[in-house]
């Protein structure tokens, strides 16, 4: 896997304030797949995403391949490692989750709240 360097403060302000965020993941061949249309999250100097469905989502199995992809969000076109979390941090990412979406029903944010939707914490790392 290729090196990563920190997100710049621009693109954390970019892509942690962008509605939603486009990810496609690397296949085993190096092609990137399909985009899919997600919900991005911003904590301290990291950007998050996790899965709605929990893992048995088609964009989340894509990540599994290569742990690779790339994202766009908030004008920032990125390519990404796709690094699993879990523990602690999961707290701090349901609270940027309840924070940024809380406007949406109560169902949607338990949904991607959930311990599904955790099981699927990923960090991006620029690449």
């Amino acid at each position: 896997m290729a090196t990563t360097a920190p997100w710049t403060d621009d693109e954390l302000d970019r892509v942690g304030s962008a509605e939603e965020l486009d990810v496609a993941s690397r296949r085993l061949d190096g092609e990137l797949g399909s985009p899919r249309t997600i919900w991005v999250v911003r904590v301290d100097d990291d950007i998050y995403v996790r899965s709605v469905n929990g893992p048995t989502s088609a964009w989340f199995r894509g990540t599994r391949a290569r742990h690779e992809g790339r994202v766009e969000a908030g004008g920032v076109e990125k390519d990404v490692a796709f690094e699993d979390v879990d523990g602690e941090i999961n707290d701090a990412v349901d609270a940027a989750y309840r924070t940024k979406y809380g406007r949406y029903s109560a169902n949607t944010i338990q949904r991607i709240t959930s311990s599904t939707a955790g099981s699927t914490t990923m960090r991006l790392l620029p690449r």
